[in-house]
């Protein structure tokens, strides 16, 4: 067992990815706090209780685990939640952030309730648990964070709040390893692709058709999404970047997904222009030198549109 004797809160745990992460750190020793308040994918209560599923699951394998029903979002219970793993289990060791939730509408259509449930529970609950966990963290001199984006950080038709969030989470990460390193804690982000009930819904699918065909998403990028990509092969790269071997590897990002894993690379220059004099470049410098300089061979977040094309794309209201 690789995470003998460790303590881990999971968030979002009750299904999907959160769920096999829970059960994978459990069958590697680790006591494992369940988290999963059982609402819908846009956040709404259901009345359901599958974080005790789960726990149920794990004690009837061995292992060692408890139900935690609260939402990320508020701010006390989450510190309640690691709290209760500290009280429970002894310490805190592991924290992974996989509770999220989706309100998916065209930017002119999202309402500022729809933005605001999604970053409270992203990217405000990445912050809330973090916040409760490096307190105790700090005092052991040890922690392992393990946040969850999404390659949705380079920008997502009718996921402008989600989007926002999971490249907020990104920095989030990086700051918290540059600020933690020294306590022995690190943070890492993961961005999985994977099929489960908040991801493989027939609007997805249709939107990764449309995305394919109008030169969104490449041919291998649109087959990779048809083959079967269940959560349970994201649970490993979490599982890894826990373990105590692990401590080389902060503040990076993963993609993780059936049989594939990379990793990205932020804050580097690409290109550059450099002007002599006094520096000031003019409008007409950057008609002329922008087009064959930094924007060359740089492919478009989406191609050009005629301005008579736009107007009648106006009436779109997904």
């Amino acid at each position: 067992m690789h995470l003998k004797g460790k303590a881990a809160v999971v968030t979002g745990a009750g299904r999907g990815i959160g769920r096999e992460v829970a059960l994978l750190l459990a069958a590697e020793g680790a006591s494992v706090v369940v988290n999963d308040p059982g609402v819908g994918r846009g956040g709404e209560k259901t009345g359901e209780r599958p974080a005790d599923d789960v726990v149920a699951g794990i004690r009837n394998a061995g292992g060692n685990a408890s139900p935690n029903h609260d939402s990320v979002a508020d701010y006390l219970k989450a510190g309640l939640m690691v709290k209760q793993c500290v009280d429970g289990f002894g310490r805190i060791d592991i924290l992974v952030n996989c509770a999220g939730n989706l309100r998916e509408r065209m930017i002119w259509n999202m309402s500022e309730e729809d933005f605001d449930a999604v970053v409270a529970v992203h990217l405000k609950g990445h912050w809330n648990m973090c916040h409760h966990a490096i307190k105790y963290m700090r005092q052991a001199g040890y922690g392992r964070i393990v946040n969850f984006s999404s390659d949705a950080f380079k920008g997502s038709v009718g996921q402008c709040n989600y989007s926002a969030c999971k490249a907020g989470i990104i920095g989030l990460t990086r700051s918290i390893a540059r600020e933690t390193a020294r306590h022995g804690i690190t943070a890492n982000a993961v961005c999985p692709s994977a099929d489960t009930r908040m991801t493989l819904t027939d609007a997805v699918k249709a939107n990764r058709k449309r995305r394919y065909e109008s030169g969104l998403m490449t041919k291998a990028e649109y087959e990779r999404t048809l083959q079967p990509r269940g959560p349970e092969y994201i649970a490993p790269l979490v599982a890894y970047l826990c373990l105590d071997e692990a401590d080389y590897v902060n503040g990076q990002v993963f993609h993780i997904e059936r049989g594939r894993i990379h990793t990205y690379y932020f804050g580097e220059e690409m290109k550059s222009l450099h002007k002599g004099g006094d520096g000031m470049f003019t409008i007409d410098d950057l008609i002329e030198t922008i087009p064959g300089s930094l924007m060359n061979g740089i492919v478009p977040v989406a191609p050009p549109v005629k301005m008579s094309e736009a107007v009648k794309a106006g009436g779109d209201t997904r």
